[in-house]
């Protein structure tokens, strides 16, 4: 017995001595720990920017959908003297932005460079209604960007700076990402530029209200104010998603933070230098979840695709033989197991695409073959119109917006019309156009949508006078104002 408990103790000590005598990376393999995002940090972080936004206090853009409170609080950066921010970070206002149009709204966000010779990438609603944006990088240069295109429904937009020899951001293939996988952020909350947060993929696919076409990366970064725009990168520096909200109850970061997947921002960025706007394909359906029981009543194995409850008249679904009542099984080729996986393959399909459907029909498939009509965009409209030397995006200093069907039957059923979302003439504001206005009439000629705009903008040369009827507050009311002369 003496022996045996003797051996034992011998065996004990050599096993101890030989752990102590293993080298540290022998230890480490056996566990590893968190990975070291420094080397990673280094590359990437010159290529991320922060935004300052200043805008006039005023309207938003008539039918635009305002950003939830629970989301909009974690992204607008409290103003001058508020808590939490300290009033000499915050950009001076100009003395003729205050002559102008009064006092100006600052607020913060994050974005990146996607190629050297100055575009980058941010959120739609960091930039939106703003009357000036200034990119800082991170070598503290300063540069007042310019809006090529905006989409409120993807929540990207697209700016440019006169610069070049920018570092740049490599674009990543978001479909590759797996739950459990590491990634990180950089951006700006509360100021505080060029903050690193780490953490792991949570989910994939999830949705909200807002912006049914986007299936967010759900992540336990921490994201906070002034964090929105910027990328979210993985281990190889490459950006798989823009980070665009949080969720929470109370205010703070509990660990819900979603991020815009880089696919969806690559094909909406392509779109915004291509046309200034994104068209997106409509099918016309209302949707939701098919119920257990209404799936056994329809010979279904489980619950499963997008049950069609409603289909607007003269729709593409309404055009080509789609019912109240049909299941949405597969769209073109790919399996549709959550209604909510549908408009992200809608709206990711250009207009006039023909695409096939395999729908249950009361416990019978059938595949229909459809061509998409095309969805109403509310972003802003491209500065195609442009008045050749005066500063201006056209004639009338106006930025304008199409409105939907929607929008224009919340407006009081109006036949036709576009929304005023930016005034850049002094001679416009003088009138009293303002943001969220609708333009009716131009002279004498209906505005039916942006083409009508377009063609009868064309017309007007810097220094005529024209006369616009706008609806103001639920108001048809006329002005005029001379345009600006070419400077």
């Amino acid at each position: 017995m003496q022996k045996s408990k003797s051996l034992l103790r011998i065996v004990a000590v050599s096993i101890s001595l030989l752990v102590l005598a293993l080298p540290v990376n022998s230890l480490a393999s056996v566990n590893p720990g968190l990975p070291d995002f420094t080397d990673l940090v280094d590359e990437v972080a010159p290529a991320v920017v922060s935004l300052t936004i200043s805008s006039q206090p005023g309207s938003v853009a008539p039918g635009q959908q305002q950003v939830p409170d629970i989301f909009r609080r974690f992204f607008d950066t409290p103003q001058p003297g508020s808590r939490g921010v300290d009033p000499r970070l915050q950009r001076p206002q100009r003395p003729q932005d205050q002559q102008r149009f009064g006092p100006l709204r600052q607020s913060s966000g994050s974005g990146f460079i996607i190629s050297s010779d100055g575009y980058i990438v941010t959120n739609h609603h960091v930039i939106d209604n703003a009357d000036e944006i200034m990119v800082k990088l991170a070598d503290n240069r300063q540069f007042q960007a310019r809006v090529i295109g905006s989409d409120a429904m993807s929540d990207i937009a697209l700016l440019k700076i006169e610069a070049n020899d920018l570092p740049k951001l490599s674009l990543g293939n978001s479909d590759r990402l797996k739950r459990g996988q590491w990634v990180i952020a950089i951006g700006s909350p509360f100021s505080f530029e060029q903050s690193v947060t780490a953490g792991i993929v949570s989910a994939m696919g999830r949705t909200n209200g807002a912006q049914q076409y986007v299936p967010f990366i759900q992540t336990d970064v921490a994201i906070n104010r002034g964090n929105s725009g910027g990328p979210l990168l993985n281990m190889d520096g490459e950006v798989v998603g823009v980070n665009s909200w949080i969720l929470s109850s109370g205010g703070g970061y509990i660990g819900l933070s979603f991020s815009i997947p880089m696919n969806v921002v690559k094909r909406t960025v392509e779109q915004l230098r291509e046309h200034g706007y994104v068209p997106r394909g409509l099918l016309g359906v209302g949707i939701g979840r098919v119920p257990p029981e209404l799936a056994e009543l329809l010979k279904l194995d489980r619950p499963r695709g997008a049950l069609i409850n409603n289909i607007e008249k003269e729709s593409a679904a309404d055009r080509f033989g789609l019912e109240v009542g049909d299941v949405i099984l597969e769209f073109d080729g790919q399996a549709i197991e959550q209604f909510t996986e549908l408009p992200p393959l809608i709206g990711a399909k250009p207009p006039n695409t023909k695409i096939s459907l395999l729908v249950n029909r009361w416990g019978r498939q059938k595949t229909l073959s459809v061509e998409l009509g095309e969805l109403a965009t509310n972003a802003v409209a491209a500065n195609n119109t442009s008045s050749a030397g005066n500063g201006l995006s056209n004639a009338l200093g106006l930025t304008v917006t199409g409105l939907s069907n929607l929008q224009l039957e919340r407006l009081g059923g109006l036949d036709g019309g576009v929304g005023v979302t930016k005034v850049e003439s002094e001679s416009a504001w003088r009138a009293g156009i303002r943001r969220g206005n609708v333009i009716l009439r131009i002279n004498q000629s209906k505005v039916m949508n942006l083409e009508d705009f377009k063609r009868q903008v064309a017309r007007v040369k810097p220094g005529d006078t024209v006369a616009l009827l706008l609806l103001q507050e639920g108001n048809p009311n006329y002005v005029a104002y001379k345009t600006e002369l070419k400077r």
